[in-house]
């Protein structure tokens, strides 16, 4: 087995836009990570995710396949 073949992992600290942070693992060399989205305030995990309907494609397949 190789010597020194991966990277240091440290402890980093992640600060989102949202105002949450929180303590990650990490291989890179920095100490702060910002982030523009996490789980506090994305819209996937806070429920407030929106269907975009482009050109009525969901309507159109709607009336082609009758459901």
């Amino acid at each position: 087995m190789k010597e020194n073949m991966h990277p240091d992992f440290n402890e980093v600290s992640v600060s989102c836009a949202c105002g949450e942070k929180f303590v990650t693992g990490s291989t890179t060399t920095s100490e702060v990570i910002k982030v523009d989205v996490c789980s506090k305030c994305h819209p996937f995990y806070t429920g407030k995710q929106k269907l975009i309907d482009v050109g009525g494609r969901v309507d159109k397949f709607k009336r082609r396949y009758s459901l």
